[in-house]
């Protein structure tokens, strides 16, 4: 186990230090059904993985207390149940309180067992950073197919990811994503687009990918200026998927220390 985690960890050392990002490819139109889709491999065995010492806990299990709604008015609430965070339909985005700029994210989910319906219908939810701008999909991809951008680990609506690591519903699946914030100057022009590197169940399946600018569906909107530290979010999209185990490292705060 200490040897996984230590391998993991040096892995994404690496993705931090890469100098050459994958950009989006526009011989394809966005939700292209003929773009090929990601090969599926068989990931590892399930590790729980217990927060590094300077990270910040975001959900351990017992209370939401670094979280609130996006809305005020709602038909459920976001509950926790066997420890873990579950969407409820109606219940809109649930966000993190603090916000946040380069960061390194460990998050858990679980498509709801059993399974129903298909395609983007089933197991969907999404992992936002830059206050819903930028999405890494959630979706139950075990035996299930959609458009490859709207994959399980995709860069929604801008890149697939590169293989299929799913887990069956009811089993636990692991995002570790390292997100980079877009810099921009004063007048709004982008200096450096935002990145995202995702391992998906400890598969690399984004490498340190340029984003074109904000993820939204069917359609690729260019950047515009917004904050540096903006809350992440995670999607209500009408299926109870499950959250657990959510730490974070802020990258920013690290370099402005000089650590």
């Amino acid at each position: 186990m200490k040897c996984s985690h230590t391998a993991l960890m040096m892995v994404l050392v690496l993705a931090l230090i890469s100098v050459a990002c994958a950009q989006v490819d526009t011989r394809w139109k966005v939700h292209d059904p003929a773009r090929p889709k990601p090969p599926v491999v068989t990931p590892g065995e399930y590790v729980k993985q217990a927060p590094p010492s300077d990270a910040i806990v975001l959900f351990d299990g017992t209370h939401m207390n670094r979280w609130t709604h996006e809305k005020a008015k709602r038909k459920q609430d976001w509950s926790i149940k066997d420890g873990a965070m579950v969407c409820g339909r109606g219940s809109g985005y649930l966000q993190t309180k603090q916000g946040f700029g380069d960061c390194q994210l460990h998050i858990e989910w679980r498509s709801p067992t059993p399974a129903k319906g298909d395609g983007q219908s089933r197991g969907n939810s999404g992992v936002f950073f830059g206050g819903k701008r930028y999405e890494v999909q959630v979706l139950d991809c075990y035996e299930n197919t959609t458009y490859a951008d709207g994959w399980a680990g995709a860069i929604y609506c801008q890149n697939p990811p590169k293989v299929s690591p799913c887990r069956p519903p009811g089993e636990w699946n692991v995002f570790d994503i390292i997100y980079r914030r877009p810099r921009f100057d004063d007048d709004g022009k982008v200096i450096k687009p935002a990145t995202l590197t995702v391992f998906f169940n400890n598969v690399l399946v984004q490498d340190h990918f340029e984003l074109g600018g904000p993820t939204a569906w069917k359609k690729r909107p260019p950047y515009k200026k917004h904050e540096d530290r903006l809350p992440i979010s995670l999607q209500d999209h009408g299926n109870p998927v499950a959250f657990q185990n959510i730490w974070i490292r802020d990258l920013e705060a690290k370099a402005e220390s000089g650590n």
